[in-house]
């Protein structure tokens, strides 16, 4: 797979947010079929920068009730990227 199709888009949360200043640590929503070797080395190539360690997590879907009815919200992958000091990414 190609680096764009793996990292999808970052995650900016309040908590994500606060990781990035204090642990130096990136999350993204990424392919779900995509390993931890290939999100090391898409976020590596698409930022330049060095990465330490890739932890994963698949959100599993919901249902939603939406004003049409009931609608199944899909599946997830999220991926938390921590990167070596004095690496950064400017993602504003």
């Amino acid at each position: 797979m190609h680096e764009t199709t793996i990292i999808r888009k970052p995650l900016l949360t309040e908590k994500s947010t606060q990781a990035m200043s204090e642990a130096n640590t990136y999350t993204f929503i990424v392919d779900p079929r995509a390993s931890k070797d290939e999100i090391k080395d898409a976020v590596e190539r698409l930022y330049k920068v060095k990465v330490e360690r890739v932890r994963t997590v698949t959100r599993k879907g919901k249902r939603r009730r939406l004003r049409y009815g009931w609608v199944d919200m899909g599946h997830h992958k999220k991926a938390m990227v921590r990167l070596r000091d004095g690496d950064t990414i400017e993602l504003f």
